[in-house]
């Protein structure tokens, strides 16, 4: 099968095409014909060498893809041969054919393409992970989101909204304070030529946000806690600004503030195969309720990769990055 791969720790150009031979599922798997992979910073990461796959997983990059299974144990996640799904899978997406536990498919949404499909696995998986299980964002809640634009920002914001939460997003400049108040946030703020934390106090009355989904660590974080309602939580997903932050932890005691990290490759089979069920449950409807609709920005053809992690890079997009295949 045509795939691409990372020859070497290196920017864009070192994403080659490269002939791999066919994946065989084991037990459990599923091997899906790839129609469209999507593109998560993990995988920026993983070409510079700081983000090594997990063991047994494949070397290739790519977590999320669309597409039909064409092998495997489909039947044990409720599934057959032909089908079309998205699914997370743990490496390997950048390619014409792809294993993933049978537990980590969902369908389609009625009416998406593939390359909408394939946008939403990682960073929906994501954002339930952190914001509704992990910071336990309840009815009548308000969150705050960094990167507004992003992939995962964009999933936040809308995902929320259609909850019915109050939403707030940070973002580099004032035409995505647009696109991400287009999207349902109340407010979009501009990090560039305001102080996030100073508009969020205002823009609550002093009160702060209950949620904070914070994708750039360093010195965000004692920032955050000044934006932060009492017994209010943080979410970080990534470190973007950096991992060290000094915070006086008096405010931890005095508010009860609650800090919380997490990444989603290293988690277990079982325990995605259980987000997957919670996703199929309570978000996948909302699809077709019309409450949520994925945001693609652009798509490249797989041999292409290297452009499309420039585009990345170039923190140009708003919304998601897709391969075709």
């Amino acid at each position: 099968m045509l795939a691409v791969e990372i020859s070497r720790p290196g920017g864009p150009e070192v994403l080659v095409p490269a002939e791999r031979p066919m994946p065989v599922p084991g037990p459990g798997q599923v091997l899906i014909k790839v129609a469209a992979a999507g593109i998560n910073r993990p995988d920026l990461l993983q070409r510079g060498g700081k983000y090594p796959p997990p063991p047994g997983a494949s070397d290739l990059p790519g977590l999320e893809v669309a597409g039909e299974i064409v092998a495997g144990d489909a039947a044990l996640a409720g599934f057959a041969i032909g089908d079309k799904v998205c699914a997370l899978t743990p490496g390997g997406g950048y390619a014409e054919y792809c294993l993933t536990h049978a537990r980590h498919c969902l369908p389609i949404p009625e009416g998406l393409s593939m390359e909408e499909a394939a946008s939403l696995p990682e960073t929906f998986f994501t954002v339930w992970i952190n914001v509704f299980d992990r910071a336990r964002l309840a009815p009548g809640e308000s969150l705050l989101v960094h990167g507004g634009a992003s992939g995962i920002g964009t999933t936040a914001i809308q995902l929320a909204r259609a909850f019915g939460h109050t939403v707030y997003a940070t973002v580099g400049s004032d035409d995505r304070v647009t696109a991400v108040e287009k999207l349902g946030a109340a407010r979009g703020i501009n990090y560039r030529t305001q102080d996030f934390a100073q508009e969020v106090r205002q823009l609550t009355d002093c009160r702060g946000v209950d949620v904070i989904l914070d994708m750039v660590g360093g010195s965000y974080i004692p920032r955050d806690i000044e934006c932060l309602a009492d017994d209010g939580r943080i979410a970080i997903i990534a470190l973007q600004g950096g991992t060290k932050a000094e915070i006086d932890l008096t405010h931890l005691l005095r508010r009860r503030i609650s800090i919380s990290g997490s990444a989603l490759r290293p988690r277990s089979d079982a325990y995605k195969g259980q987000i997957a069920s919670a996703l199929r449950e309570r978000v996948w409807p909302l699809f077709a309720e019309g409450k949520l609709r994925p945001l693609v920005h652009a798509s490249f053809p797989l041999g292409q990769a290297g452009d499309a992690h420039r585009l990345m890079e170039s923190g140009a997009h708003v919304g998601k990055i897709v391969l075709t295949v």
